[in-house]
C-alpha cells in the first residue's frame, strides 16, 4: 500500500491512498490539530466528494476502531512467522512504581529487549505509545517479546 504526502502550505499535511477498488481516501491534519476524512471523485482525483472534521477525541475513536484489530491481527501473523515470540498483557497494579510516571523511564526495552506496543485504558487503545506516555493504575500494557523478556517485563512493571 503506498501513502502519499502532501504538504499543505498554511493548513498542514494529506495522506492519501487508493483502495484495492479504486477509491481514493485521505486525512488531512491541520496544524490547529483538526483532521479531515476526504472521499475523493473516482473521475477527479483533486476533487473531493465527501469531507468528514473530525475533532481530537473523534479522530482517537476511529483510530481505535481501525487500529486496534489491526494491532492484534497483526501479532497473530507475527507469532505464526516467528517461533518464540509472545504477546502479553500485563496490568500496572496500584502499587506499581511506574504508574504516573512516564514510560520511558521504566527502560523496558533497555532492559529486557521486549516491546511495549500498545496500552489499553478504559476501552480506549493507545497503540506504539512513546516514552512520555504516562502510565496509570490500571492500564494493561500489551508487551511483544520472548517469553523471558515479557516475563521480566512484569516483574519491573510490578515491582520497578
Amino acid at each position: 500500500m503506498e501513502v502519499e504526502q502532501t504538504a499543505l502550505p498554511g493548513i498542514g499535511l494529506r495522506h492519501d491512498f487508493t483502495t484495492r477498488a479504486g477509491q481514493r481516501v485521505g486525512v488531512v491534519s491541520h496544524r490547529t490539530g483538526r483532521r479531515d476524512l476526504v472521499i475523493y471523485d473516482k473521475d477527479d482525483p483533486d476533487r473531493a466528494c465527501q469531507t468528514v472534521k473530525l475533532n481530537d477525541e473523534e479522530a482517537d475513536a476511529l483510530a481505535e476502531l481501525l487500529g486496534a484489530p489491526r494491532i492484534v491481527q497483526r501479532l497473530n501473523q507475527l507469532h505464526q512467522q516467528v517461533e518464540g515470540l509472545v504477546s502479553v498483557q500485563l496490568p500496572i497494579p496500584d502499587g506499581s512504581p511506574y504508574a504516573g510516571r512516564p514510560m520511558g523511564e521504566a527502560r523496558v526495552r533497555t532492559r529486557t529487549s521486549a516491546s511495549i506496543v500498545a496500552v489499553a485504558r478504559g476501552g480506549q487503545v493507545f497503540a506504539s505509545p512513546g516514552p512520555e506516555f504516562v502510565f496509570r493504575a490500571g492500564d494493561v500494557v500489551v508487551v511483544v517479546g520472548s517469553e523471558d523478556s515479557t516475563s521480566e517485563v512484569a516483574d519491573i512493571l510490578a515491582q520497578g
